[in-house]
């Protein structure tokens, strides 16, 4: 466990772009950062064409699974990003959010889906140099 920041990923499924985010950040903070995901409406699985893109990369996130957003993730974190999720994520005074307006790669083909895990590590590098 990190004594650095914590950031949340929230999006709907929690199997494309906040895994995506939340594998990015992790791999590139080097363990500086607590690094969690969560949907308001958790999916059953990862979305295939996202596995498969982060493989791409060097990534594995095959094992990772859809999680719920709870009172107690958003509470714990220093920096939630939204995507797409709305009203339906929690908000806490106190808190920095952002809101990271991403296609969402369900149901685009595998060449779509590298575009927006590349405009999201390109947004996963600028935070880190934020924190």
């Amino acid at each position: 466990m990190t004594s650095g920041p914590e950031v949340l990923f929230v999006c709907v499924h929690n199997a494309g772009r906040s895994q995506m985010a939340a594998a990015l950040l992790n791999h590139r903070a080097e363990g500086a950062v607590r690094v969690r995901s969560a949907g308001s409406e958790p999916a059953d699985s990862l979305n295939p064409a996202v596995v498969e893109a982060m493989s791409e990369i060097g990534l594995d996130i095959s094992e990772e699974f859809p999680k719920p957003i709870t009172d107690e993730l958003v509470s714990a974190a220093d920096v939630v990003i939204t995507m797409g999720c709305g009203d339906a994520c929690p908000f806490y005074p106190g808190k920095r959010y952002l809101d990271w307006e991403l296609d969402d790669p369900a149901g685009r083909p595998l060449a779509e889906v590298r575009k927006i895990r590349d405009e999201i590590d390109r947004r996963v590098q600028v935070l880190l140099t934020e924190l």
